[in-house]
């Protein structure tokens, strides 16, 4: 019997049959693939949608604005209190940029406040508010939806085709996040940078492809559809060693100092000044929103309507050295624009409004710099400033360099950008978006600890159990009761 032959089935090669059953071969490993790779695509078309609807919904206003200049002090503030009514129920999720609510999910492993944070009901309503608010003008950006956007299609997906471990489900959230900020500015690196210094604050091993996939596929789709274009065009611009390397000194500081004042003016804390503002939008939150739109309409005649919508014409002006770049006054004029817009509760992110703000700041710099390229310090300002409101020194430095195209200004542009995050820290030590996130994880908490019995249907918490000022635990600009920073996984 020994000498017989082996069956067919063990002569097998086992050098194949090692190969045939790695894990890069597994169904679920494939299938988790091909979901992912349709995501990604999904998520680029809505950024691009997105974008197209946002242009279209500015322009929208700008035939409005062009029968007076007046209209917008009617407009405005009536659309800015409906919009802030109609984001009181269910869609208060949409609210802000969008970018909280991501890092919240990723950090709290609960089905049901991942499904109010990133459901496809609050992904729709995030863009259909935001383009809302923007053809009333309304000074916000695009970008931090996208970013909502994106992870919210992810998650969805990843539940839709069981992917519903926890872990699972944080890495779908993660890449759709990345994906929505590389399709947003067309930035495949920012939002790789952006998925690891600023949504997760880790970086994985094992999911970095994973990670790079989703970008790489969105930025394909982006790629095919809209050309390869720079969001600013190319900026030819250097910065010669020397006394013109004093940009790099002011812009860091003094972009970065008024960063920080701006996130520190956003978060409304419970303490201090602002917290008769915080403690108002919380009694009535409609009312405020409508004295918010008016507020933005004034701000919109004093500055020859400059300071409405995204600030992308603006800023792009700027940088180029066109004869249509606003006055002098801009930069700190679409500062205060940015601060009532986010202070209504309205969708919408800061992203490209701060981009604008960061070009009128470094736009006033450079006139005291005779010796400085124009161009390369209005590009130092746009980068340290968003350094400075986003607390992301390396995200806006990739993100500055891919907008125009210019890798000429790598260093300079570095060392602005950490500059202005230690001048950003003096008012604001937390970034802005974790420290919106961080108040979610709180609130959650003690929404849980304060729980009703099993039994009850309706499963909502007494709301007298929340802090004085809280409306809700989804609430951005709600006010913490302490400062607990979030577990990074």
């Amino acid at each position: 019997m020994s000498d017989l032959p082996e069956p067919a089935s063990k002569s097998t090669n086992p050098r194949l049959q090692a190969l045939l059953g790695h894990q890069f071969f597994a169904p679920h490993h494939w299938k988790r693939r091909l979901v992912l790779w349709f995501g990604a695509v999904l998520v680029a078309l809505a950024a691009i949608l997105f974008a197209k609807a946002s242009v279209w919904s500015y322009q929208l206003f700008l035939r409005v604005l062009s029968h007076g200049s007046w209209i917008p002090l009617i407009l405005t503030p009536v659309v800015f209190g409906l919009l802030a009514w109609v984001t009181e129920g269910r869609l208060r999720a949409t609210r802000g940029s969008g970018i909280p609510q991501v890092i919240g999910t990723l950090h709290i492993e609960n089905e049901s406040f991942r499904a109010r944070m990133l459901s496809l009901p609050i992904a729709a309503g995030k863009m259909v508010l935001t383009l809302i608010a923007l053809t009333v003008g309304a000074s916000i950006g695009r970008e931090g939806p996208t970013v909502h956007v994106g992870a919210a299609l992810f998650y969805s997906m990843a539940r839709r085709f069981g992917f519903d471990d926890p872990k699972a489900a944080s890495r779908f959230i993660l890449a759709g996040g990345a994906a929505g900020i590389a399709a947003a500015f067309n930035t495949p690196l920012a939002g790789v940078v952006f998925a690891i210094e600023e949504l997760a604050g880790t970086f994985e091993h094992r999911f970095s492809g994973l990670l790079l996939t989703a970008v790489i596929i969105g930025g394909v789709v982006s790629l095919g559809i809209m050309g390869n274009y720079s969001y600013f065009g190319e900026v030819q611009a250097s910065l010669p060693l020397g006394h013109a390397w004093l940009a790099v000194l002011l812009t860091g500081v003094i972009c970065g100092l008024l960063g920080g004042l701006f996130a520190r003016l956003i978060l409304l804390n419970r303490h201090g000044p602002l917290a008769l503002i915080g403690g108002l939008r919380a009694r009535q939150p409609v009312l405020f929103a409508v004295g918010c739109g008016l507020a933005l309409a004034l701000l919109g005649m004093g500055s020859h309507s400059t300071i409405y919508g995204t600030g992308y014409d603006q800023a792009r002006a700027i940088v180029q050295g066109t004869a249509s770049m606003p006055g002098q006054g801009f930069g700190i004029e679409k500062l205060l624009a940015n601060v009532v817009s986010y202070w209504a509760g309205i969708p919408g992110g800061i992203f490209s409004p701060a981009l604008a703000v960061g070009a009128g700041l470094g736009q006033n710099i450079a006139h005291f710099l005779p010796g400085a390229p124009v161009a390369a310090v209005v590009l130092l300002g746009m980068s340290a400033y968003l350094a400075g409101v986003t607390g992301a020194p390396l995200t806006s430095a990739v993100i500055a360099m891919e907008l125009t195209n210019n890798q000429d200004m790598v260093i300079p542009i570095m060392a602005a950008c950490l500059l202005a995050r230690a001048a950003a820290s003096l008012f604001c030590p937390t970034p802005v978006y974790r420290d919106f996130a961080e108040r979610m994880v709180q609130d959650f908490e003690r929404q849980q600890a304060s729980q009703p019995p099993a039994g009850d249907p309706d499963g909502e918490r007494d709301e007298s159990l929340l802090p004085a000022g809280r409306t809700s635990a989804f609430d951005e600009s709600a006010a913490p009761a302490d400062t607990r920073p979030i577990n990074r996984p």
